[in-house]
C-alpha cells in the first residue's frame, strides 16, 4: 500500500524566521506564558493573534476578546482568523486558571470543580475541534495544547480539579495526534513545570509555603521562566518538530525525572 502522508518542510537549522509565513492562534495570550509565545512567535516571523477574555492584548497582529469556553465563540474567533489570513498554521492552546477553591478532593466543591474543567479541558477540546477543520483544509499544521507536569505525577500541593483537566488535556492530544498525523496535522502535549508568571506569583503572596513546596521539588531549584517554556512552544510549533507528535513534552527542570530532590 503507497504512502499518501504529506511529507513536511524540515528545518535544517535554528534561525530567525522559524515561523516565517505561518499564521498562529494563541489562546490565555494576555499574560504569561501566552503573552511571552505571542512576542516569540512574531520574533520568528508568524502572524499572531491573541485570544483570550481581556479587552487588551499587547504585541499581537489581532487581537480577539471571547471567552474560550464557549463554543459559537471559538468557532467564530477561528472563522475571523482564516476570513482576515486565509490560513491556519498553528494553534497553541494555553488558556488556563488554578484558583485557590481548587484545592483537595474533599475542599473542592462541584462549582470549583466544574470552572477548572471548563477553562483547561473543555477550552482545548473547543479550540481542536474548531481549528482542526482550518488546519486540514489549508495543508496542515502543528497544536501545541498546554497541559502539565502534574498529567504524568501527583502534585505536591492538591488542586484535584486541575490536575485531572490537565491529564485529560494529555491524554486527548495523544489521540488527536495519532489521529491526524497521516493528513499533515501534528499534536503534542507541552507540560511544563511551574513557571514564574502572574499565576505563581500570587500564589507565593497568598501561600509561600505552598510555593517553597512546589520548589523543593525541582532539581534545577527554580522556577522556569516564561521565555524558557515558550522557546519550547516555539519549537513545537515550527517545522523543526516535525517528526514530534502525540508526544509528552516536559519543560518541567528535572522534576519527573528526580526521584528525591537535593537540598
Amino acid at each position: 500500500m503507497s504512502d499518501t502522508t504529506p511529507t513536511p518542510t524540515v528545518a535544517a537549522t535554528s534561525h530567525p524566521g522559524r515561523l516565517e509565513g505561518k499564521v498562529a492562534i494563541v489562546t490565555g495570550a494576555a499574560s504569561g506564558i501566552g503573552a511571552e509565545t505571542c512576542r516569540v512567535f512574531r520574533e520568528q516571523g508568524a502572524t499572531v493573534v491573541g485570544f483570550d477574555l481581556a479587552a487588551e492584548i499587547p504585541g499581537v497582529d489581532l487581537a480577539i476578546s471571547g471567552d474560550v469556553t464557549a463554543s459559537d465563540g471559538v468557532r467564530d474567533a477561528y472563522q475571523q482568523v482564516r476570513d482576515a489570513f486565509g490560513t491556519i498554521d498553528v494553534l497553541f492552546h494555553n488558556a488556563g486558571i488554578s484558583p485557590p477553591d481548587d484545592a483537595g478532593i474533599l475542599e473542592t466543591e462541584e462549582d470549583a470543580w466544574q470552572r477548572v474543567q471548563d477553562v483547561n479541558l473543555k477550552s482545548v477540546y473547543l479550540g481542536c475541534k474548531h481549528g482542526l477543520p482550518h488546519l486540514l483544509e489549508t495543508g496542515g499544521g502543528s497544536i501545541v495544547n498546554t497541559a502539565s507536569f502534574v498529567a504524568v505525577m501527583g502534585a505536591a500541593t492538591s488542586q484535584i480539579s486541575y490536575s485531572a483537566s490537565k491529564g485529560g488535556v494529555l491524554a486527548m492530544s495523544r489521540e488527536l495526534g495519532v489521529q491526524y498525523a497521516r493528513q499533515g496535522v501534528r499534536v503534542n502535549a507541552l507540560c511544563p513545570g511551574p513557571v514564574d508568571t502572574p499565576l505563581l506569583q500570587e500564589l507565593f503572596a497568598k501561600d509561600a509555603e505552598a510555593a517553597q513546596r512546589r520548589l523543593v521539588h525541582v532539581p534545577m531549584g527554580r522556577f522556569a521562566r516564561a521565555r524558557e517554556i515558550a522557546n519550547a512552544v516555539l519549537f513545537l510549533a515550527s517545522d523543526e518538530s516535525s517528526f514530534v507528535n502525540a508526544a509528552t513534552f516536559l519543560v518541567d527542570g528535572g522534576i519527573s525525572g528526580a526521584y528525591v530532590t537535593p537540598l
